[in-house]
């Protein structure tokens, strides 16, 4: 969701600061624009709850001992670096329309 509200105006930009192309964005930006509130919504929902998946995840982790079967350390930076990068999504979405 997170990706559609953004292909309206942040992913171009981001895009062309990459070096590619993003004309081929303009038919999902007319697509998503009537559903920008509804995108906008589900995409804060979506990465509230996987913020607090990932806390539980880091809650068992320290709980978990040697033996344990945990999340290892490597897969918890990747998800909250996921979402991260989420937020920062739809912040841009938000902001730049």
């Amino acid at each position: 969701a997170a990706f559609g509200v953004a292909s309206c105006c942040a992913l171009p930009m981001l895009l062309a600061t990459a070096g590619l192309g993003a004309g081929w964005l303009g038919g999902i930006a007319m697509a998503a624009s009537p559903y920008r509130t509804l995108l906008l919504c589900v995409s804060a929902l979506f990465l509230i709850g996987g913020a607090v998946l990932l806390w539980r995840q880091q809650r068992i982790a320290r709980a978990c001992g040697p033996d344990g079967a945990c999340t290892p350390p490597g897969v918890r930076v990747v998800l909250l670096i996921g979402l991260l990068l989420g937020a920062i999504l739809l912040w841009l979405g938000y902001s730049y329309v």
